[in-house]
């Protein structure tokens, strides 16, 4: 892989050390930071989150990082609570919907799971939309490792869907922003080519 400045975004709510080290292992110089001027000179942007959306748009909205995040022109990925702060609204609130970053249309909802438990949490299949380069090499019935019981329908912008009790976004995309539902560092070698493919875009 070329050199490329790889910044992973500080939101104050994520495991961000998971993230890092996973690109690290594939070669790949990372930073971490919550300025905005080093966000802006990025080649490419992580954008993770873990825990809470109102927790972590609180924080994310302490330091001031949603103008810097809105402005992104470069190609941004957002890893499961990060991919669902990407989107319009959440539910995922004790006072109903929040708003969320507004990088890409979307609505986070309370995944319908029938008899099934939540969280989803395991190693799933996904089931890739179209041809998108972020899943080069990772067809129909790859898995990945997934956490969570909030999730984005299926819609238009879908790029992935995967099946727990009902059928949900696995990955997302509008423009130059990206998300993924499932946790790429955790999910062995598909995760890392998925990584790799998105550094490469």
């Amino acid at each position: 892989m070329t050199q490329q400045t790889i910044v992973i975004v500080n939101t104050g709510c994520a495991n961000i050390s998971s993230v890092k080290f996973a690109l690290e292992r594939l070669g790949v110089s990372v930073t971490v930071s919550d300025d905005p001027a080093v966000i802006k000179g990025a080649d490419k942007v992580f954008l993770p989150g873990v825990g809470a959306a109102g927790a972590a748009m609180t924080s994310i909205t302490a330091k001031q990082l949603i103008p810097t995040l809105q402005g992104l022109t470069q190609p941004v990925l957002g890893v499961c609570l990060g991919m669902q702060l990407m989107v319009e609204q959440s539910d995922e609130a004790t006072t109903g919907t929040i708003d969320c970053l507004k990088l890409l249309p979307g609505h986070v909802k309370r995944m319908q799971a029938g008899e099934l438990r939540l969280p989803h949490m395991g190693w799933n299949t996904i089931s890739p939309v179209g041809d998108s380069p972020l899943f080069k090499g990772l067809g129909e019935g790859t898995y990945f490792y997934f956490v969570h019981s909030f999730a984005v329908p299926v819609y238009e912008h879908t790029l992935a869907s995967c099946e727990y009790g009902q059928t949900f976004s696995a990955a997302i995309q509008h423009n130059n922003f990206f998300g993924v539902q499932f946790h790429p560092e955790r999910s062995g070698e598909a995760g890392a080519q998925l990584l790799t493919n998105f550094v490469n875009l």
